[in-house]
């Protein structure tokens, strides 16, 4: 779902960026830190945007943080449209809240991952 209409962005070197970099600028603008995005950070084995995304999503998922994580970073429509195009279901309000729905019953389930 994070990569589904995904604009194509890049950096200022050229390199692709992708949802984790969606939920970095996210997360920054509604928090001082998140202890997801440190922790993802720091792991030096982690070289792409994609393998960071994923590494994060098991974070949270195994800290019960990915409803919230994610909720936080859709309540900006300025930001989902600058990140997302039409056909993404974060930009319809009704696709967003089952999302964030399903999600929120996630945190339910504890995950044993290897972070």
């Amino acid at each position: 779902l994070c990569q589904f209409d995904l604009k194509e962005k890049r950096s200022f070197f050229g390199q692709r960026k992708d949802y984790w970099d969606f939920l970095c600028q996210g997360l920054a603008r509604r928090r001082q830190e998140h202890e997801g995005v440190r922790f993802v950070s720091s792991l030096d084995k982690l070289k792409t945007p994609v393998g960071r995304g994923r590494a994060f999503l098991r974070y949270c998922l195994v800290h019960r943080q990915l409803a919230e994580s994610l909720q936080l970073c859709l309540l900006d429509p300025e930001s989902l449209r600058e990140w997302y195009y039409a056909r993404s279901p974060f930009l319809s309000p009704q696709s967003r809240a089952e999302i964030l729905g399903i999600l929120y019953e996630l945190d339910g389930v504890t995950f044993h991952l290897a972070l």
